[in-house]
């Protein structure tokens, strides 16, 4: 047994008796846990070709409430067929849908709209 020193801030300073290894532990313990940060990953928002004004709306929405919980967002539009040859039409949606959430909340491009495969893809954070 061990005498631990709980506290210093208050006169007489607390003690308590128990194993110093054990303490060391539960010191880390709670030192990596309160590193560790709430939010962070990435949640998806797929848009399609012919979405409509309110369905972006409700999309918006939803990108707003993951952005006030400090996670990522991945914007994401899957073209198929014939879609991929009017590929303006595709980035003007997608720009008219970052418009909508930039009135709900502030954003920050983190990675620019990029062509893929299968369509476009962009990453936005809170700002």
């Amino acid at each position: 047994m061990d005498l631990i020193q709980v506290t210093e801030k208050v006169l007489p300073p607390v003690c308590r008796l128990g194993d110093f290894g054990k303490y060391l532990y539960w010191q880390t313990k709670k030192q990596k846990e309160a590193k560790k940060q709430t939010g962070g990953e990435v949640k998806g928002i797929r848009l399609s070709f012919g979405i409509s004004d309110h369905d972006l709306e409700i999309r918006a929405k939803q990108t707003e409430k993951f952005l006030k919980k400090n996670n990522k967002v991945l914007i994401e539009m899957v073209l198929h067929g014939r879609e991929k040859a009017m590929a303006h039409v595709a980035k003007n949606k997608i720009y008219q849908f970052l418009e909508v959430v930039n009135k709900l909340l502030p954003i920050k491009v983190e990675n620019d709209l990029k062509r893929s495969m299968r369509g476009f893809i962009m990453i936005i954070t809170k700002a």
